[in-house]
């Protein structure tokens, strides 16, 4: 799951073609979460003019998760939403959508899984841009939610291809990053060897338990 900044990428030109490239290389998951650069969510309808182009460039391609209102993931015909911890579970349209959950404990994560949450992302895993000066839980955290739920837990947080081996071991079904795509180069090239990362890491977790 590639999780957006458009600052990292320019703006949203450079988020959309971030994106694709993303995509391209091995992504199959796009979660759209934009802030004004005071911290405040975008306007619905700025979040609205950017998830219709996200939604052009992963169409067929990868899942599109709107991290804001449900209307929103309704209106650009989005896979699903995103909620922080804490926030209310919607009541999902007629269809269904996808519901995930951002948890930092196995408490919320159980009651995430309780409430009909599809998917968790777990962390922060490893130091983070995106969360300075808060202390990383390590792959205990993994761990401990892993076994306490049975939904997929995304690891999130300072994940690098390297570290990518770890979390699967831990319990991870997959994960969930910000700088190790966007903040590259070549989004499409960082992609990619996370996904062979990850299918590395699956193949070998697998082995260890037959």
């Amino acid at each position: 799951m590639v999780v957006t900044d458009r600052a990292l990428c320019g703006g949203a030109d450079g988020l959309a073609a971030a994106v694709e490239a993303a995509v391209s290389g091995g992504a199959d998951a796009v979660q759209l979460r934009e802030k004004d650069p005071d911290g405040r969510s975008l306007p619905a309808s700025e979040l609205s003019t950017l998830a219709r182009r996200l939604r052009a460039v992963t169409q067929g391609r990868a899942l599109l998760l709107v991290n804001g209102p449900l209307e929103v993931a309704v209106a650009v015909e989005a896979d699903g939403v995103h909620l922080p911890e804490g926030v209310p579970m919607p009541l999902r349209p007629r269809g269904g959508l996808l519901v995930g959950r951002s948890v930092h404990s196995a408490e919320a994560a159980r009651r995430a899984e309780a409430e009909g949450a599809d998917y968790v992302v777990a962390g922060p895993v490893y130091e983070t841009r995106s969360h300075p000066g808060v202390r990383p839980a390590g792959c205990g955290l993994i761990e401990e939610i892993a076994l306490a739920v049975r939904v997929p837990v995304l690891a999130i947080g300072g994940i690098k291809t390297e570290r990518v081996e770890e979390v699967v071991r831990a319990g991870a079904s997959g994960v969930a990053v910000i700088s190790a795509v966007l903040a590259q180069p070549d989004p499409r090239a960082a992609a990619l060897e996370l996904r062979r990362a990850l299918d590395a890491a699956w193949a070998a977790r697998g082995a260890a338990r037959r």
